[in-house]
């Protein structure tokens, strides 16, 4: 039977079989403790499904690992969304500062990040007004 590799359900079913390995799980005790069937997590490690976002979020908490990782291998989360996601849980993890702190510090990571991509539009916008053809090539 051929294999249906729809965009980067290869790489996230090899990802999974290297996780589920690194762990020592058969591919049974992983799909007993992530709560779904064993040849529906054979068929995603295979890249011949494609999981929704519960089943990978079952998946990652069975393997200790990050669902959001799971997210940007599947095409779910881009990979900007995902440092922001970590950044952002860091933060919030961070047993040291209050929690009013710690909304204080994510204000400002908030706002250095509108700055900069307001800098970065307003260049690019520049570059663009200075080059009129490059948009063209």
């Amino acid at each position: 039977m051929a294999t249906l590799n729809v965009g980067n359900l290869g790489s996230l079913g090899d990802y999974l079989r290297e996780q589920r390995r690194t762990a020592q799980l058969s591919l049974r005790q992983l799909a007993d403790a992530a709560g779904v069937s064993n040849p529906y997590l054979s068929q995603i490690e295979r890249g011949l499904r494609k999981p929704s976002a519960e089943v990978l979020q079952q998946v990652a908490k069975a393997l200790r690992i990050s669902a959001e990782t799971l997210y940007v291998r599947a095409g779910i989360l881009d990979e900007k969304d995902l440092e922001e996601l970590e950044t952002r849980a860091v933060l919030l993890a961070d047993p040291s500062i209050n929690e009013r702190q710690k909304q204080v510090l994510l204000q400002i990571y908030d706002s250095f990040r509108k700055e900069n991509a307001a800098e970065a539009a307003a260049e690019a916008a520049a570059r663009a007004a200075a080059d009129p053809e490059a948009s063209d090539r």
